[in-house]
């Protein structure tokens, strides 16, 4: 299981939400503004030195007029073209 913020899927994750708050046109400081959090917040969790949660990460979709079931689909999809066929699969017994 990835934990380090430097994983190649969560920079994916982190890519997608920067890609998101760019396309609507939302500033560093207008998203952490309405999140009650600082500008620098959003800066650390963008460049991975501040990793989220599930929780911070529905607030952060929301907040950018998003539906947080949709922006994982579109993560998971993202990841799975990036992994191709050779996807690592878990084992849990």
């Amino acid at each position: 299981m990835a934990r380090s913020t430097h994983h190649h899927d969560y920079r994916i994750l982190l890519g997608l939400l920067r890609e998101l708050r760019e396309g609507a046109g939302i500033t560093q400081l207008a998203l952490a503004e309405s999140l009650g959090n600082t500008q620098t917040f959003i800066s650390k969790v963008e460049r991975g030195e501040r990793r989220i949660d599930a929780v911070e990460f529905a607030e952060l979709c929301e907040a950018l007029g998003e539906d947080p079931k949709a922006v994982f689909q579109s993560f998971l999809q993202r990841r799975a073209g990036q992994k191709g066929r050779g996807a690592k699969l878990s084992s849990r017994s």
